[in-house]
């Protein structure tokens, strides 16, 4: 007579190769691959649906090195910082300019009352360096294989329809906040157009993994359904609570649109301790905080690190040391939003660090400012996210897109495109069905 005989599986083999994605996930429509070798060259790549057809992959190395480039982003991000949030009107005495702030555009989000040419100037400046970066330094070797390349790059770019565009390198770059030439097109974006049009955050979603990737969710029960969402989300507040004592920003609104909180921490050993109970069950993770960058002992890039009420730093491998041998301590694969303000960056500062060391933890995607962001900013912008992200109709990538030209678009605000999106365009917030 036969039996069943009880089995255990003590090794899978092929775990990884049988998850499958979210529902949501799809192949993006323009994979950019940089792969920086040493520092010597990079070896670029092109591919996707967006791109032309072709009997061999558009492909070519760049004979330039990846740290000229990273310091080229390292500029663009401090002229954004000098240039938008730092200036000053004076007049032709050197100055300030009676009945206005003294830093207009990081006081005040709405840019549309501030006089029209000193803004333009500003843009103009800041698109013609961020195509600079796109087109001087990464690609500006002057090589025939190069310019080839470039010309297949702006022609996906310049599109009018968005395209969901995934940059894959370690060389985590700017990419919102790079822009097409001035003479790519005569339309809106072309020469006396509107200079919103030609930053590439304005014109399609980004992602870019920095070199990270992250795992599939681990199933419960069944081999290849990932576990149902929870009957109401799940979210946390990581906060310091000493930042806006006065109330001026929209954070207090920020943590009413958090309607769904189930977890508020303001201390470092309590996101640790939730770090170290193994299999965090939140769907969003929203720190609004300060951050810094911390000099390490050989010399290399600084740390980029959190604090939150308690001021202690919250880095790279207090987050690694939490993580689980195998399966990741971030089991829904939340989105983790690191709105952290900061005072100045290092031009050797890798800012991407923490969110590849939230991804190796199990997150899905990992958002922040890519320079020091004026808070009244930022509590607008965490605002008009947390409360579309938690409608559950969205995707990450759809919402900075959107939030990057409504800010343009309605506040001539260019801000929005300071927002990167490291991984998790296609995260969404999943909710039961009822």
């Amino acid at each position: 007579m036969a039996r069943e005989l009880l089995s255990q599986v003590v090794q899978d083999p092929s775990r990884g190769f049988t998850r499958r994605p979210a529902p949501t996930v799809r192949h993006p429509d323009l994979v950019l691959a940089l792969d920086a070798h040493a520092d010597d060259h990079i070896r670029a790549r092109l591919y996707g649906p967006a791109a032309p057809p072709s009997a061999t992959e558009h492909a070519l190395r760049l004979n330039v090195k990846p740290a000229a480039v990273t310091a080229a982003a390292a500029h663009l991000r401090a002229l954004w910082k000098r240039e938008l949030v730092d200036f000053q009107p004076v007049d032709e005495r050197g100055i300030p300019v009676g009945g206005r702030p003294h830093f207009p555009y990081a006081t005040c989000p709405d840019l549309t009352a501030e006089p029209r040419q000193e803004l333009r100037g500003i843009l103009d400046e800041l698109a013609r360096q961020g195509s600079h970066l796109l087109y001087g330094e990464l690609l500006g070797d002057g090589g025939r294989g190069t310019r080839r390349f470039g010309a297949i790059l702006t022609d996906a770019l310049s599109r009018e329809e968005p395209l969901r565009i995934r940059v894959d390198s370690d060389l985590f770059l700017p990419w919102p906040m790079l822009a097409l030439p001035e003479d790519t097109t005569n339309g809106p974006g072309g020469p006396g157009g509107e200079p919103f049009r030609r930053f590439l955050g304005y014109r399609h979603q980004i992602e870019q993994t920095g070199g990270h990737h992250p795992r599939f969710p681990v199933p419960a029960g069944d081999e290849h359904d990932a576990p149902p969402p929870p009957l109401s989300p799940v979210v946390s507040l990581n906060h310091d609570k000493g930042i806006d004592p006065q109330g001026v920003t929209r954070a207090a609104e920020v943590a009413s649109a958090l309607a769904t909180v189930r977890v508020e921490r303001a201390l470092r050993d309590e996101l640790l301790r939730a770090l170290r109970s193994g299999g965090l069950d939140e769907q969003l993770m929203y720190f609004w905080c300060h951050g810094h960058f911390r000099p390490v002992a050989d010399d290399g890039a600084p740390l980029f690190v959190l604090r939150l009420s308690d001021g202690k730093d919250i880095d790279v491998p207090a987050v690694l040391a939490e993580r689980g041998p195998a399966d990741p301590v971030l089991a829904r694969r939340p989105l983790v939003f690191l709105n952290a303000g900061y005072a100045g960056l290092p031009a050797t500062a890798e800012p991407a660090r923490l969110g590849g060391a939230l991804i190796e933890a199990g997150a899905g995607g990992v958002l922040g400012p890519q320079i020091e962001m004026p808070q009244l900013f930022a509590a607008e912008y965490a605002h008009a996210y947390v409360t579309r992200y938690l409608g559950g109709r969205e995707t990450a990538g759809e919402i900075v897109h959107g939030l990057a030209r409504h800010f343009a678009d309605a506040w001539s605000n260019p801000l929005g495109f300071a927002y990167a999106l490291q991984c998790g365009m296609d995260n969404r917030l999943e909710r039961a069905a009822v």
